[in-house]
């Protein structure tokens, strides 16, 4: 017999025989009848069971809670049950059974503390609020991967191991490679420059990321899933355009799989409009400087600064022409005036969620910049060499998978949307 979920019990009908696999999310026993909720990834069921139509009767009606169990019966809508139905128990078979205590309760009112739910993550994600979460994650990520494809995107895999900073500085994990001293990648950067080169025009990437940051902060993580893209003949306003877009398309996916979903989280989500408002950094400033903030031409913004800023404009929108002083070395200058950069940032609220910009394609102008940020062009010799045999125009993006996924359902830790966190202080589980 072919396993039904538990989602899909009302289209059987009365008395059809259907089998369920499960966890035993409670379990009561009266004097001659036992009942369990039974619960799997779609809902829960009520199952009865009687000790003259099962064997094991007495051993499963002692069960502890999450034990898993594959009950074979039949559909009864003809019961006093709350939800209309339950499953008269045939036969149970009792495929692991659960020690006592559990760690961490799964149905019961009082929450855990956040250390506790993470050091027992396979028993909060039973949790359904928790388990719809990365549900609509996996909606979100699958909504932009179908856009970038149907923008004839190429998706790709670059190396995690690398011989050179993406991006310079200190936020980097050493790793022995053989004889060899490696770092983390930090982002697909270089690569994805290169595949430019290579004629590949249109490419894309979800990956892990890495960042050996100091924060330890509700926003920030040290390992992260980031997608990334790089287009030929495009420029910054072009690979804007393509960030908008995939961000509704996204966004559209996780209402049209999870609008149910959504409901039970208590979450109202929708469809932005695009394009998204546009406003530059020289702007910001006197937005911030009107509201009394002090602040130095030429730095990044603070959070105090982009809450202030985000009042001005709700919902997502893109800082644009950031000074070359807190861009990458790739980021290419602004013709008229190279103090600035084709460059943006995606926020929503104070909370940035994608860099992005037009790239430097010329091989002399990049050595420049690389010197200008105090880096050695000799050690990223290898991206270089793509620049000097035809490197076309190009821009791109990355954006942070979880950090999107925070926004739009509105939640305050970015651990909660990651399943196995990596922060400053944990690597377990």
């Amino acid at each position: 017999m072919i396993r039904t979920a538990i989602g899909d019990l009302n289209s059987v009908g009365q008395g059809e025989k259907v089998r369920l696999n499960g966890w035993v999310q409670d379990l009561r026993r009266l004097k001659s009848i036992a009942f369990v909720v039974l619960r799997d990834h779609t809902g829960t069921v009520q199952v009865t069971l009687k000790p003259d139509a099962l064997s094991n009767y007495n051993e499963v009606s002692e069960l502890s809670r999450e034990s898993v169990l594959e009950i074979e019966g039949k559909v009864d809508r003809k019961s006093g049950a709350k939800a209309g139905m339950e499953i008269q128990a045939l036969s149970v078979n009792i495929l692991n059974i659960s020690r006592s205590p559990l760690p961490l309760g799964i149905d019961d009112p009082v929450e855990a503390d956040f250390d506790t739910r993470l050091n027992n993550r396979f028993l909060d994600l039973r949790k359904k609020e928790n388990n719809i979460i990365f549900r609509v994650e996996s909606s979100l990520l699958w909504g932009m991967r179908k856009y970038l494809m149907s923008q004839n995107f190429v998706e790709v895999h670059t190396p995690k191991i690398v011989a050179a900073a993406t991006e310079g500085g200190a936020d980097l994990f050493r790793v022995k490679y053989f004889e060899k001293e490696t770092y983390l990648n930090q982002s697909p950067q270089l690569y994805k420059e290169i595949l430019m080169s290579s004629g590949m025009d249109r490419v894309f990437e979800v990956g892990p990321a890495f960042r050996a940051e100091e924060h330890n902060t509700p926003r920030h993580l040290n390992e992260f899933t980031s997608v990334d893209i790089e287009m030929s003949f495009a420029d910054h306003n072009g690979a804007m355009t393509m960030l908008e877009n995939a961000v509704k398309s996204g966004i559209e996916e996780v209402l049209a799989i999870n609008a149910d979903a959504l409901k039970l989280l208590g979450k109202e989500l929708g469809v932005p409009e695009v394009p998204f408002p546009r406003i530059t950094y020289k702007e910001c400033v006197k937005i911030i400087e009107k509201k009394g903030f002090t602040f130095n031409y030429g730095e990044d913004f603070n959070t105090e600064h982009l809450k202030e800023i985000g009042k001005e404009f709700p919902g997502f929108y893109f800082i644009t022409e950031w000074p070359a002083t807190v861009r990458p070395f790739y980021t290419m200058p602004k013709q008229d005036d190279p103090s600035l950069t084709n460059s943006y940032d995606l926020q929503f609220g104070e909370k940035e969620i994608t860099s992005g910009a037009q790239r430097v394609h010329d091989p002399d102008m990049l050595e420049k910049r690389f010197m200008e940020k105090g880096l050695n062009p000799s050690d990223f010799e290898f991206y270089i060499k793509s620049f000097r045999y035809g490197m076309p125009p190009h821009a791109g993006w990355g954006l942070g998978l979880e950090r999107l996924t925070m926004i739009i359902l509105d939640i305050p830790n970015i651990r909660s949307v990651t399943l196995f966190p990596r922060d400053r202080t944990r690597v377990v589980p």
